[in-house]
């Protein structure tokens, strides 16, 4: 089978790569912590914070569902972008928890954001984003678009029981957008613009960590390097949501039932989650010709400290380059990771150049890493 690294990388290369023109977070104004749940839960701060590592998590209000959380982050990062939602050509959204069954969540943003692009909905679990990259950069590289706008977002909140310890203390909810702009950037550091220019930054730039000299990870075009989208059929059923789709409607039994509600086998995910994402880095990388040393910026997704702190252990992926909010976000399923790259980003971690690691895991069991040589700097040119 060939790999992302055989298909889509050249492909974009090709064309001039693709950098992430902006970026964008919304989240609830609702803080929900430890002690709030401690008053009506059995449980307490430090029994939640040494199992999970989260001290507070955001709980959506009216108003602040997917669809406007999904919308807020968008214009954030088309604004941030100084891009038009008239350039947009396509926009994703990943999410587990879509503002309505029909239409797509997608389909509200663009039509919110005035834009004819075209949308459609990705439901990956946890590990939306990364999917959503993934085909973006595909759909860039098919020359279908040139300019996207990936969002991840989730209202947990919506099917989580908030009266189990188990899954209540764990989620929270929030959006995180970034916008992909495809086609020929100005090279760092000088020198002629044009197909393929290096985007290089050598130990004397901002942060020291560039890659220099050729071979896969060497001189390219920022974007997608290479990937890894994986399942573990065995764990289909470890989280779910019984009811509420086709198979079985919404109904008096069903919702008496509480099977709208999420359901989790909390310890077998965390096995599972740390070996699938250990296994699904390790391909990552070697498709990629480099290794744990050469990454700038790792952003899991913000699930559980223990599983990313067993997945640094086992990869070699440096804590100190490790972007982790769990602490005040909890896990946000498909937001976690836009909203930390944004975070970490804002921080001044990664610079032009930097290859950035990003790996999330969810309900499927859906395991996807991606891993992205950034670039921000370029400037967007409507006429290229």
């Amino acid at each position: 089978m060939l790999t992302t690294t055989e298909q889509i990388a050249p492909t974009l290369a090709a064309a001039g790569g693709m950098r992430v023109a902006g970026w964008g977070t919304a989240v609830p104004r609702r803080r929900v912590t430890n002690h709030d749940l401690a008053r009506y839960l059995d449980t307490s701060d430090e029994w939640i914070v040494e199992r999970s590592g989260i001290r507070e998590r955001r709980w959506a209000g009216p108003g602040e569902s997917t669809g406007p959380l999904s919308l807020a982050a968008a214009r954030q990062a088309l604004a941030q972008a100084g891009i038009e939602p008239s350039d947009l050509d396509a926009v994703v959204v990943a999410t587990t928890t879509p503002e309505t069954p029909m239409p797509a969540t997608a389909a509200q943003v663009a039509a919110a954001l005035g834009t004819t692009a075209g949308a459609f909905d990705i439901n990956a679990a946890c590990a939306g984003f990364v999917y959503g990259l993934v085909t973006a950069a595909g759909l860039t590289a098919a020359g279908v678009s040139r300019t996207t706008l990936v969002v991840g977002a989730d209202t947990m909140s919506s099917i989580v029981d908030a009266d189990e310890r188990s899954t209540a203390v764990l989620f929270g909810d929030g959006a995180g957008a970034v916008v992909l702009a495809g086609g020929p950037v100005e090279p760092v550091g000088g020198g002629p613009t044009g197909v393929g220019s290096p985007i290089v930054a050598g130990p004397a730039g901002p942060t020291g960590r560039g890659l220099q000299g050729g071979g896969p990870a060497g001189a390219a075009a920022p974007g997608l390097v290479a990937c890894d989208l994986v399942g573990d059929p065995a764990g289909v059923d470890l989280l779910v949501v019984p009811a509420g789709g086709s198979g079985r409607p919404a109904s008096a039994e069903t919702v008496a039932a509480g099977d709208h509600h999420l359901r989790m086998d909390g310890r077998e995910v965390f096995r599972r989650a740390v070996r699938g994402v250990e296994a699904s880095i390790g391909r990552t990388l070697a498709r990629a010709g480099c290794t744990a040393d050469d990454v700038a910026l790792f952003v899991p997704h913000q699930a559980n400290t223990r599983i990313v702190d067993a997945v640094l252990a086992r990869t070699g992926l440096a804590p100190e380059r490790t972007w982790s909010n769990i602490d005040r976000f909890g896990n946000t399923s498909a937001a976690s990771i836009p909203i930390a790259l944004a975070e970490a980003v804002d921080a001044g971690t990664v610079a032009d150049g930097d290859l950035v690691l990003m790996s999330g895991f969810g309900a499927g069991i859906t395991v996807g890493t991606v891993l992205w040589r950034w670039c921000a700097s370029a400037p967007f040119a409507k006429d290229q």
